[in-house]
């Protein structure tokens, strides 16, 4: 009997109505013949609420209370699910994490697994009950509570797959698939059938809000069989996720995608010597605040600007940060630019092959657009622009590639 794991985020259980619908799918997919685990986030709009709250209360939340906050979320949406199954006449537990044994790092709020105890889980599934595990969230070997950082649901269900070496992992979501963009702000976006693990990792790690990025890693890592699937269209296959041997050929440009979260921070008439980067970036990282793109620019003779971007959530606390390293490397001063965006495009057909970034260039120049910082790698360039020029970044560079499709999809995304 073949183990399969359903995910379901919080669209996709906001109400009683879509609990129950949610219901439908569980119990379809244990009708026909198989163990069923479903992974669940908090109902609808849960976890900004309980943050709006903690933020009411406190200026800077202490992590591990703002951990114990979150986890409440889930831990009802478990329960009523499993009562929403358990009504409509199949067996069903539900399970936080800490009662599953999902265990993580000593981090809060942005922890990562480490390990999944699946003692308890094969036993009430070996007794043909459907198991509503808590997404999102995780234990210390020390027995705290810790959340995975938002997305984190997505992290947990496909983790729980690949320690119950699960035949596969459907994340359900309020789109019917993966597309070559976001519809909602480019409706004639193409419907993708098939994508790689690499690609959709790029994608997710560049502003696509399909899959996080730490999801995808996790089924690559251990080849877990990855669709995603809408909650509303049960009988829409969706997309599938892959390794490379399953893909039979490679576009150049395979999506686009905007990061709307990035704030762009530098460091100004930085002294020229050896180690002075290292000290910035090393201060950051034991902060863990993730830096992404770098570049390091010339101010005058022996002094230069150092720029990067982090995601606005660790501005306040970078800042923090950089103003003892400012004081401590005699720099002038820190600069804060919010009006930025990112845009990139991913293909992994774009190795090797000239032509793509002057075209992604040309696109955002025939546009009026202007660029303020590049980053490229082998399957993906990164440009940032300002923030209100995003939407026509990404209609320009899509249209460029020849991506649109014949028609708008945007009737494929859920109210």
């Amino acid at each position: 009997m073949a183990i399969v794991v359903q995910k379901f985020g919080g669209s996709s259980v906001a109400d009683p109505a879509k609990i129950k619908n949610v219901a439908k799918a569980v119990t379809r997919e244990y009708k026909n013949g198989n163990q069923v685990v479903v992974v669940v986030s908090a109902m609808g709009k849960t976890t900004d609420y309980l943050v709006k709250l903690a933020n009411e209360i406190a200026l800077n939340p202490d992590t591990r209370e703002l951990d114990m906050l979150l986890s409440s979320g889930e831990q009802v949406s478990i329960s009523l699910l499993a009562m929403a199954i358990q009504e409509s006449g199949c067996p069903a537990i539900s399970m936080l994490a800490s009662q599953i044994g999902i265990i993580t790092e000593s981090i809060h709020s942005k922890a990562r697994i480490v390990d999944i105890k699946t003692d308890k889980i094969k036993k009430h599934l070996d007794a043909n009950k459907i198991v509503v595990a808590a997404g999102f969230q995780g234990i210390t070997p020390e027995g705290e509570i810790t959340t995975l950082g938002r997305g984190g649901s997505d992290t947990s269900a496909v983790a729980l797959a690949a320690a119950l070496k699960a035949e596969r992992c459907d994340i359900y979501t309020d789109v019917n698939a993966i597309y070559t963009a976001d519809p909602r702000m480019v409706p004639y976006a193409s419907r993708l059938d098939k994508v790689s693990y690499v690609e959709m990792l790029e994608l997710a790690r560049v502003g696509a809000k399909v899959l996080h990025p730490r999801s995808v890693e996790t089924a690559k890592q251990f080849n877990v069989h990855l669709r995603l699937r809408s909650s509303f269209n049960l009988d829409d296959p969706g997309t599938l996720v892959v390794g490379d041997d399953d893909m039979e050929i490679y576009r150049p440009v395979t999506g686009v995608a905007a990061d709307l979260k990035q704030v762009r921070i530098a460091i100004l008439k930085v002294p020229d010597r050896p180690g002075i980067a290292a000290k910035v970036f090393m201060k950051l990282s034991e902060n863990n605040i993730s830096v992404d793109m770098i570049i390091q620019s010339l101010e005058e003779e022996q002094f230069n600007n150092i720029a990067f971007t982090v995601h606005e959530s660790d501005l306040n606390n970078a800042i923090s940060v950089l103003e003892k390293v400012r004081q401590e490397i005699n720099a002038s001063e820190i600069v804060v630019d919010n009006n930025i965006a990112k845009i990139s495009i991913v293909g992994a057909g774009m190795v090797d092959r000239p032509g793509i970034a002057a075209g992604m260039f040309d696109a955002l120049a025939d546009a009026g657009i202007n660029i303020k910082l590049i980053s490229t790698s082998e399957v993906k360039i990164s440009c940032l622009v300002a923030k209100e020029k995003a939407e026509l970044a990404l209609k320009s560079i899509h249209k460029k590639f020849e991506l649109d499709a014949k028609e708008p999809h945007i009737d494929e995304i859920a109210n």
